[in-house]
């Protein structure tokens, strides 16, 4: 069994692959309150560990348009003389970057063709989905002795929107005059291909169901590339539309001023789990990206999946089926309504 005393965390991939191996810091500290834990993030996921008072450091990959500098990440990791090393995301450039570091300890999986570079490997296939992304990060954490049973009810992200980002936020609630007194509903069509979504034009009936039925703010967020796509979906000038106005440290703070958080599957959805937010999101069947491994780790939460019986689910199959056009718009309106009932301090629905 190994004793971490320095360890590095590697995942440098995207927001909701960085939200979902945030709970490890948590764990093994709990275990080894006295290791060192440092994240190692791309430059644009960095806010999501800025605040976890249980990471220590975080370093951030250097890149050249994309690509990986090799050398001057290998000086970068090299001059901390880490011990152990947890290769969340593996790729062969960042675990040779790992290897080429002579770290003493290196975990990630046994199942790619250059698992060779890791010494302490665990053997779990994630494609099929058999559970939860979450779960699957935990298990690396087997080499150190710890066997965490992590659920829906245990779970710690320890995950904070920062002061910078949330005084951007209330200006930018005054310069709109979103008011103070009603729900803020967030609903975030794209999700950048990582999915099959909900269609647009179902958006577009939840949103004019919402005005028609209920007093709140809804706001459209997504990245610079889905401005027009939230355009779409502005219905009325009721509706605020803050598609690529926002850093990712701002748009943390944003969805934290949230009631409700609609979504495919998307980073996203992962940060308003994380910050406790009640979330409704929009999943495929297909087993790679089902909410079984995907979905927001939260127990406040609703997940909607084709209602189509299909087996063998592929990506191709469910779009030529148009499987998730099948989640109706009036299932979904249901758990918004039983939701914002339960906001006590703005009463009960009118009649």
């Amino acid at each position: 069994m190994i004793t971490p005393k320095n360890l590095l965390i590697v995942r440098t991939d995207r927001i909701g692959d960085v939200v979902l191996s945030l709970p490890l810091a948590g764990i093994i500290k709990k275990h080894y309150p006295e290791c060192r834990i440092t994240f190692l993030l791309r430059e644009y996921t960095l806010p999501l560990a800025l605040n976890n008072p249980f990471i220590d450091e975080v370093i951030v990959l250097k890149e050249n348009n994309g690509k990986v500098l090799l050398n001057d990440n290998i000086h970068l990791v090299s001059k901390n003389k880490y011990d152990s090393v947890i290769v969340v995301s593996p790729s062969f450039i960042i675990t040779l970057l790992i290897f080429l570091c002579r770290i003493k300890n290196r975990i990630g999986t046994g199942y790619r063709w250059y698992s060779f570079f890791f010494n302490r490997k665990i053997y779990e296939h994630r494609k099929y989905g058999e559970k939860h992304e979450l779960e699957f990060n935990v298990d690396l954490l087997a080499p150190f002795g710890i066997n965490e049973s992590i659920n829906y009810e245990n779970v710690k992200f320890n995950f904070y929107p920062g002061e910078a980002g949330k005084a951007v936020i209330r200006k930018t609630f005054e310069e709109n005059k979103i008011p103070s007194n009603k729900p803020v509903i967030i609903i975030h069509p794209g999700s950048g291909g990582s999915a099959v979504d909900w269609p647009v034009n179902k958006f577009k009936q939840l949103i004019k169901s919402i005005l028609d039925e209920l007093d709140v703010s809804i706001l459209l967020t997504g990245s610079k590339s889905e401005i027009s796509l939230c355009e779409e979906l502005r219905v009325s000038e009721k509706i605020k539309n803050f598609a690529g106005k926002f850093d990712l440290a701002e748009l943390i703070a944003l969805i934290d001023t949230c009631d409700i958080f609609i979504s495919n599957s998307t980073g996203p959805i992962h940060i308003a789990a994380a910050l406790g937010k009640y979330t409704i999101g929009f999943y495929p069947k297909i087993p790679a990206c089902s909410p079984k491994r995907w979905g927001p780790y939260t127990k406040r939460r609703v997940v909607f999946t084709p209602s189509i019986e299909c087996f063998g689910c592929t990506r191709k199959q469910c779009e030529m089926l148009n499987c998730m056009d099948s989640i109706k718009t009036e299932d979904v309106m249901a758990e918004i309504k039983k939701e914002y009932k339960t906001i006590s301090k703005y009463g009960e629905l009118n009649a």
